[in-house]
């Protein structure tokens, strides 16, 4: 129980301090849920980083395909959008299957090769003009439902909807590290060789985590489409939706669990109400420079920083 609690902390706050001080103000809380959207990527990224060891370049392929099938599922067939979200979900984390030769490769050339399927799927939108519309996109996209008297198309709805996605993947991301596969992953950073003299299958687990990470991502990108209730391949498959996340997590410290959450808070919420004033044309290489700065003073990331601050605090007071 104490460790559920020491997890939910953080999104149990966002839960109960947000909604209470900034109900009536739909501006702030649009961008507190544009920040959770880049925290629930950048935490799927930080797991397949930070449990799998690999680094991905190419995670908007995953996020544009969870979003094309849940936007076409739910204008064609007339699925329920919850049900939709789901499935596009699903066939984010079937898209793996494509990527499975690309286990093989390490570091540098597997983030790559996940970046070239990212660009194929772009292109594949563009094409399928009869499917997905080609370049000029899909347009009223079903928007989230009205559950129990409650419009989860509200500001306030569509927030608590992103909040509880979020939620849910801390959950996932915990059971799996605490599980017999997160051990044998954490093993594989060590030594993969040694492991797999031990019986481990090493490409089957990494592609467990690519899986998972692609599911998380696909069902974000369902949920900003039927936020959006437009979708474009450019717009689908941007890399912004891999830089930031990228950049949030690191800044957080993606090995810790709320950590990209924290940096996505800090990073884009900081960008918007700062950078973006002051630089509007130059904001990106502020958040580079951020980015540099963190990393130089403190490389696990600003909440391993904070802690390290705190516990130095509490023997300085004791």
């Amino acid at each position: 129980m104490k460790s559920f609690i020491k997890l939910m902390w953080f999104p149990l706050l966002l839960a109960t301090l947000v909604p209470a001080i900034w109900h009536q103000q739909p501006y702030i809380l649009s961008m507190f849920t544009d920040a959770l959207t880049i925290g629930a990527l950048a935490l799927a990224w930080a797991m397949l980083g930070n449990l799998g060891g690999m680094v991905s370049f190419g995670h908007s392929a995953f996020f544009g395909t969870g979003a094309y099938i849940s936007s076409m599922l739910a204008m064609n067939s007339g699925m329920p959008v919850l049900l939709s979200m789901l499935c596009g979900g699903l066939a984010a984390a079937l898209t793996t299957l494509l990527m499975l030769p690309t286990l093989r490769l390490k570091g540098t050339y597997f983030a790559l090769a996940i970046l070239a399927y990212s660009q194929i799927f772009r292109v594949l939108a563009m094409q399928l003009e009869g499917i997905t519309g080609g370049s000029a996109g899909l347009s009223g996209i079903p928007t989230l439902p009205v559950v129990m008297g409650f419009a989860l198309n509200s500001k306030l709805g569509v927030y608590y909807v992103i909040l509880a996605l979020l939620t849910l993947f801390l959950l996932i991301y915990t059971v799996l590290a605490r599980s017999d596969y997160g051990l044998a992953l954490k093993a594989m950073h060590d030594s993969e060789a040694a492991t797999q003299v031990v019986g481990v299958n090493s490409l089957l687990l990494k592609a467990l985590v690519l899986l998972l990470s692609a599911f998380m991502t696909g069902l974000v990108g369902a949920f900003n489409a039927h936020h959006m209730n437009f979708l474009e391949p450019d717009y689908a498959f941007n890399a912004s939706w891999v830089i930031v996340p990228i950049i949030a997590a690191i800044f957080g410290g993606f090995r810790s669990l709320n950590g990209p959450l924290v940096g996505a808070l800090v990073v884009y919420l900081t960008d918007q109400l700062l950078f973006k004033v002051l630089f509007p044309t130059g904001n990106l290489m502020i958040l580079g420079g951020l980015l540099v700065a963190i990393i130089l003073i403190s490389p696990r990331g600003l909440l391993p920083l904070l802690h390290s601050a705190q516990r130095r605090f509490y023997r300085a007071k004791a």
